[in-house]
């Protein structure tokens, strides 16, 4: 068996073979001795996490014009600036932070939600008209569907009739939910809760699109709906989530009657925020009976 002495002693040979091409290419020369230091203003050990906003905030451009300025643009983007090259390729450093991210960005879409975060927020789940993540993936349609087992399990379980009907879905990433429904969900039923509004029963959907909504709204005869999702991730986060409220949604509406509240992460709006802000901006689509475009009218 491998052992974990033995694995990093074979991510130092190969890293060091990269970083002795990369200097021919006319990149930095990797330090004698030790780990080999990755090109950029610091050095950086291989057992770092170089998927961290604090390492990919260091410039690994060779000799800047601006330096301050680059930094600080590099501080207010998750875009992949100031990477650098190596003759005509990227620096490892930055390949290595793009393979990786492009992993965790897979597992968001591949894993399912963590079942102790469904436990401890007490949900209870039904599954869409899919049977498995490859049909969730390939049939989007069959995500917008609930079947006539998960409708009456709805039905059975949830108060009827609610002012605001609270869904969790996993999307098309699991990480977005288990990094924020958490934090998300108690600050805005405890909101809307504080304000005299009748909040039903929320629970999870398992393989769920934005619209299936639409048809829990029709079963519980919800005033309005909300649904978190996970966003598709990208290379720059893998966490993002949404929210998407609709006032009298129905099954075939037109996607323009939806409110949306996007980009719910640490680097973004935090969970935290996310739930006051949504705590008013449902008070309003109750009082003007209305969402998405119709609500800006």
């Amino acid at each position: 068996m491998i052992n974990e002495a033995l694995i990093e002693e074979i991510v130092r040979q190969v890293i060091a073979e990269i970083q002795a091409r990369e200097a021919a290419a006319g990149g930095k020369a990797p330090e004698s001795g030790g780990y080999p230091a990755a090109s950029g203003s610091r050095d950086v050990d291989i057992r770092t996490d170089i998927t961290s906003r604090e390492v990919k905030a260091v410039p690994l451009v060779d000799q800047p014009e601006d330096p301050e300025a680059l930094s600080r643009m590099m501080r207010l983007t998750t875009a992949r600036i100031g990477v650098g090259k190596a003759g005509s390729r990227l620096k490892t450093q930055t390949m290595l932070a793009l393979r990786a991210d492009h992993a965790v960005a897979r597992d968001a879409v591949m894993l399912d939600v963590d079942p102790e975060v469904i436990r401890r927020l007490q949900l209870f789940s039904v599954q869409t008209l899919c049977e498995d993540k490859n049909q969730f993936l390939t049939r989007p349609d069959l995500g917008r569907r609930l079947g006539e087992e998960a409708a009456a399990k709805i039905a059975e379980k949830c108060e009827m009739r609610p002012d605001v009907q609270l869904i969790v879905a996993d999307g098309l990433s699991s990480t977005a939910i288990n990094a924020n429904i958490e934090k998300v969900l108690p600050v805005l039923i405890d909101g809307l809760n504080s304000r005299g509004v009748k909040v039903g029963t929320p629970f999870f959907i398992r393989f769920g699109r934005v619209a299936v909504e639409d048809q829990v709204a029709e079963i519980l005869g919800a005033k309005v709906v909300c649904i978190f999702v996970g966003e598709r991730p990208g290379l720059g986060s893998a966490e993002s989530m949404s929210a998407y409220i609709a006032y009298n949604a129905r099954v075939g509406m037109p996607e323009a009657r939806r409110t949306v509240v996007s980009n719910i992460h640490k680097d973004g709006i935090t969970a935290v925020e996310a739930g006051a802000y949504m705590t008013d901006l449902i008070l309003r689509i109750l009082e003007k009976k209305a969402s998405g475009v119709e609500l800006q009218n």
